[in-house]
């Protein structure tokens, strides 16, 4: 989950939430965004994270990028280094073992004879 606040008019902020689901297991490829909104919409989505025990962090610039993905599409490649930051500090404080799709070593291929 990464938020922001921010508006274009000044001293005025409205807050920005994005959620992201990230499930190799379940065959992911890249982390997708699974919730986005401003204002009250991302105050809901923030109280539900935070009831849930979802971790969060404030990221103005990439709650900005990811804001504007589609519900249900794999993050910009842009974002991907980010994320990739945050994924790993989650799967830490989790104390959570990192995918091995994560690590860099991509998945599983079988040998050929």
């Amino acid at each position: 989950m990464t938020q922001a606040e921010s508006s274009p008019e000044p001293g005025h902020k409205r807050q920005i939430a994005v959620a992201l689901s990230y499930s190799p297991e379940r065959g992911d490829d890249a982390p997708k965004v699974t919730a986005s909104g401003r204002g009250a919409e991302a105050e809901q989505i923030l109280d539900l994270a935070f009831r849930q025990g979802v971790r969060v962090r404030e990221d103005p610039d990439l709650a900005e990028i990811l804001a504007a993905v589609e519900i249900d599409a794999v993050i910009p490649l842009s974002a991907f280094v980010a994320v990739a930051e945050i994924l790993k500090y989650v799967y830490s404080a989790n104390h959570q073992p990192m995918p091995p799709s994560f690590r860099g070593t991509g998945r599983k291929q079988e040998a050929t004879p």
